[in-house]
């Protein structure tokens, strides 16, 4: 099995490709980049010995979240502006074979979204890529996803961006790595998000009071419920309207962001943001900016 496994997917990384290349990309706008690239931070909140390598991973096989350019190239923007970190960007699920991934000191996944029923993207494109029998799919699948975990506990850093979080939704393996499984979100509204503690170092681009911007409110659960992570972003339920009926929230609070430790490694979880305006708030780059510097193990 593994010998075949081997060189049917060894075979897949040229077809990847081609079909990567073949894809309507969105011409992003030049202004738009112009501005990100003016709000973005100059330069790191802490010292470094040395520059940082990123992978941003931003195949997507469900929902199109239209800002996955736009977060990309943000990501470059902060790497190359503050020149603590050398990002390259691919839709290859060949990245996760065994080791490769061990090039990078970060991954990070950009709304990542897989489809329903699996909510499996590895299963989803090997599916797409090949005809083989769905046994052989789904243990390649398990074996990919198994690697990623085994980076970050390793001591690889791990960002999962918005719909990131749906990349291996029904894995329980995943919900832990990740710190939970998202469960639905109502329609995008205007959120008001405050920080969880205030004193925290990978908070303090934002004021004390929070910040306001337009999102879809994201609600979770499997890991999230143990909430084995240290929260960092949150909103308050009962301001979130058109909540699923029968499932509605009118006390506590939902995180937006937050970090864990597995292992030797560091995740962080980040929901906003659904749209790119959202990028033209220099808090939120200076926020994404310390995040990359913590999972790289720049600061405790």
């Amino acid at each position: 099995m593994n010998r075949v496994l081997l060189s049917l997917f060894a075979s897949l990384i040229l077809i990847t490709n081609n079909m990567a290349q073949g894809l309507n990309e969105i011409v992003l706008d030049q202004n738009w980049l112009g501005k990100i690239e003016f709000l973005a931070p100059e330069e790191t909140s802490w010292d470094y010995e040395k520059k940082k390598k990123v992978l941003v991973f931003s195949l997507h096989t469900g929902f199109e979240h239209w800002v996955i350019p736009h977060t990309e190239e943000m990501i470059k923007i902060l790497g190359k502006k503050s020149e603590a970190f050398d990002v390259q960007g691919s839709k290859d699920i060949s990245w996760f074979e065994k080791g490769q991934l061990d090039q990078f000191d970060l991954v990070v996944l950009n709304n990542t979204c897989s489809i329903s029923d699996h909510r499996n993207l590895f299963w989803d494109q090997l599916n797409v890529l090949s005809n083989a029998d769905s046994v052989t799919l789904m243990t390649k699948a398990m074996e990919l996803e198994s690697n990623l975990i085994n980076y970050v506990k390793n001591g690889g850093g791990l960002m999962v961006l918005h719909g990131a979080i749906t990349t291996q939704n029904n894995s329980p393996e995943f919900s832990k790595l990740i710190g939970g499984s998202f469960d639905y979100h109502p329609p995008q509204q205007e959120i008001r998000i405050r920080l969880a503690d205030p004193n925290h170092p990978l908070v303090q681009a934002f004021p004390v009071e929070g910040f306001s911007h337009v999102d879809e409110p994201y609600f979770y659960k499997n890991a999230y419920e143990n909430l084995d992570f240290t929260p960092l972003l949150y909103f308050n339920n009962s301001e979130i309207r058109d909540q699923r009926e029968g499932q509605e929230k009118t006390e506590g609070r939902t995180y937006a962001a937050w970090i864990r430790v597995e292992g030797k490694g560091r995740v962080m979880y980040c929901s906003p943001s659904h749209n790119a305006q959202s990028f033209e708030n220099p808090d939120l780059l200076r926020f994404y900016l310390d995040g990359m510097q913590w999972l790289v193990g720049d600061v405790e």
